[in-house]
């Protein structure tokens, strides 16, 4: 169940990009005071995401393994390896030559591995490495559609040699327009004269598709192709290397700048009425309503209604309509479920895209990073005057909360403590379950170290339901730290647990695991934070749920309205990716398919006192610190307050998520609030 970080030594992140930031400030005054974190690592360590090879590339091999497509692929291969035998006699492989060497200089090598006599001789990485050749994928599979052994070697020489051709031609065309173009010679060459190709500013995508090109050359090469060095025109600099470090501040610097100017880009007049605007909610309201009698003929009325009014590029109320009448239509064919299968798949391969969109959502939006403060300020605190932590954080995704910390512990007076980690994620789907969570504890271990912070990672990919307290190795000498941002409302309720009445719900297995985990209440130090989503359309009656969740991600919709430009085409992402396949999974799906279940602030409270946990007081001008950074930072809308303890934030007067922090109470209190 656990992921183990690799064995190699991966490279470190470059030291210009992280390790020259000053030190963190320090909060001089009350002790009870938290101590102030710099939030200048977030967006840089998404773009450094970004900046990584093959980021895309091999999610899709280990995700959808039986996809007819991959399957496809495979065949050659397979027919390949079932037919060459079992390996060499020294043990490190055989090789397969389909045409003699000395017939050609241009000939394929399969190099089968020392694990060839196993089942599936290839083990997924390697599989996909070689999946990903195109050019070789093509060669191998029309080979085996000829049965003369002359003609497989004159088909492939003639594949080879036309591909050559092609390449000389198109490098040599690149060349000569490169000396036409203005202003290029710097930034097409660096300081020892290597041509860079696909290698600008604009992004990763482009010298993404350079590398793949390559890929191909080197598989034709490790074949004994000689003499077509123009491929190899100049070296490509390492990933650590200035250049790389340079994309990485600029890219953060001009997603400053554009935040900036966001603002002022939303047009000031009102380009559709109040009146239009009601009658979309008022239609939407109506159509749930007949979706839920089955009236398909009214509802197909009124949903063709719905569509002349909305568009997904349109203001908040245009683009809101159009993501519910998707749902409704879903949901009236009873294709929900598989549309929104559909949106985690291309969530989960495309995760350029998606960190993208994130990025974007955090640079406009205070919620998430108001929740990483509050959450870094609370465990600086915690580990005050203690050398050893533990944090056990549900739901990591890809890390981007911790940056930030790690660094402030590496520059903590006193010198760094030591710092385990123990992330809990959902298995993903495919080869390897434990895919995202290996990612993200390599990146943050490859961090720690670079800042010179002792630093320990450990992966579990499991139901949260499942992980006990057993399993997480807990030293009494660790203060420990559980951490939940937005995560427990995606946990199943005593609504969806129609088979057995008895059986608690994931919700409070979740919860009384923690309580758990954590020590008496004399050792006051570890502590649970708690973020949620505060809404209540978790209701099993649909058009209840249909209407709060209208109301609820109205005011999502009109937040991004007044912080970005309707014709961002990162803005269609985030309203796709992060808030709108939220939206439709409350709308089209039921049972164990809708995920999303949230409850207000105040039933989580109940929830948490009932399962052992007491609420801790709120920190000491916590909200001070809070309101200051969002006031200068981002839109004047953004509410926060504080209420009974609970620090919450929202839109317009509307909350929409709330956070507090709770330890563990003694019996005596959980016997009397039972």
């Amino acid at each position: 169940m656990a992921a183990a970080p690799e064995d190699g030594e991966p490279e470190p992140f470059s030291p210009s990009v992280f390790l020259d930031l000053p030190p963190t400030p320090r909060v001089e005054g009350d002790d009870d005071d938290p101590p102030l974190l710099t939030d200048d690592l977030v967006l840089p360590y998404i773009s450094r995401m970004l900046m990584e090879e093959d980021m895309d590339d091999d999610r899709f091999f280990y995700h959808y393994p039986d996809h007819p497509a991959l399957l496809q692929a495979q065949q050659p291969f397979a027919d390949i390896l079932s037919g060459s035998g079992s390996g060499s006699a020294n043990g490190s492989g055989t090789t397969f030559t389909p045409s003699s060497p000395s017939s050609s200089s241009s000939y394929v090598n399969v190099v089968v591995p020392a694990f060839a006599t196993a089942t599936w001789p290839y083990d997924p990485l390697e599989l996909t490495q070689r999946l990903t050749a195109g050019a070789a994928q093509e060669a191998g599979s029309q080979f085996f559609q000829s049965t003369d052994k002359g003609s497989q070697s004159r088909h492939v020489q003639n594949r080879v040699s036309m591909e050559d051709m092609i390449n000389q031609a198109f490098l040599k065309g690149m060349e000569e327009a490169n000396k036409l173009l203005p202003g290029t010679s710097s930034s097409s060459s660096n300081k020892d004269g290597a041509l860079l190709f696909g290698e600008t500013n604009h992004g990763h995508g482009n010298s993404r598709g350079r590398r793949k090109n390559r890929r191909h050359d080197d598989f034709l090469e490790e074949g004994g192709e000689t003499g077509r060095k123009s491929k190899l025109m100049a070296p490509e600099p390492e990933e650590t290397g200035e250049m790389v470090d340079k994309m990485v501040i600029d890219g953060y610097n001009l997603c400053v700048n554009k935040m900036k100017t966001l603002s002022i880009t939303t047009p000031t007049t009102k380009e559709v009425n109040n009146k239009n605007s009601s009658n979309l909610s008022t239609l939407l309201i109506h159509c749930a309503e007949a979706v839920s009698m089955d009236d398909h003929a009214t509802a197909a009325q009124l949903l063709a209604q719905i569509k002349k009014l909305s568009s997904p590029r349109g203001d908040a109320n245009q683009r809101l309509a159009s993501c519910f009448a998707e749902g409704l239509e879903a949901r009236l064919a009873g294709t929900g479920s598989t549309l929104y299968s559909s949106l985690v798949a291309k969530r989960s391969t495309s995760v350029t895209e998606f960190l993208k969109a994130y990025q974007l959502y955090l640079a406009v939006s205070c919620f998430k990073m108001t929740a990483y403060r509050f959450s870094n300020m609370t465990i600086s605190k915690a580990i005050a005057g203690k050398k050893k932590l533990h944090i056990v954080d549900y739901g990591v995704l890809y890390g981007c909360q911790w940056p930030n910390l790690l660094h402030y512990l590496a520059n903590r007076r006193g010198g760094p403590p030591e710092v385990r980690m123990t992330c809990i994620d959902l298995p993903e789907p495919g080869f390897r379950p434990t895919a995202r969570v290996d990612e993200t504890g390599r990146r943050l271990s490859k961090f720690a170290r670079q800042c010179g912070l002792p630093f320990k990672f450990h992966g579990i990919a499991a139901k949260w339901e499942t992980v006990r307290a057993d399993d997480l190795d807990i030293d009494a000498d660790e203060v420990l730290v559980v951490n939940s941002i937005n995560k427990f409302e995606n946990l199943m309720d005593e609504a969806g647990i129609d088979d057995d009445i008895h059986r608690p719900s994931p919700r409070d297995v979740v919860l009384r695991n923690i309580r758990k985990m954590m020590r008496p209440p004399a050792a006051a130090a570890d502590v649970f934070i708690h973020s949620v989503v505060n809404c209540s359309y978790a209701t099993p009656f649909f058009v209840a749920r249909f209407r709060e969740a209208l109301f609820h991600y109205s005011a999502m919709f009109d937040m991004l309205d007044a912080t970005v430009s309707r014709d961002s085409d990162l803005r269609v992402a985030v309203e796709r990716d992060l808030v709108g396949w939220c939206a439709l999974n409350v709308v089209a799906c039921e049972g164990a398919d809708r995920v999303e279940r949230p409850e207000t602030y105040r039933q989580w409270q109940a929830r948490n006192r009932k399962a052992g946990l007491r609420q801790l007081p709120f920190f000491p001008n916590a909200e001070k610190i809070l309101r200051e950074k969002m006031r200068n930072e981002y839109h004047k809308d953004f509410v926060i307050d504080v209420e009974n303890n609970w620090l919450l934030q929202g839109w317009k007067g509307r909350i929409l998520y709330a956070m507090s922090t709770w330890a563990a109470a003694d019996d005596n209190t959980i016997s009397s609030e039972l």
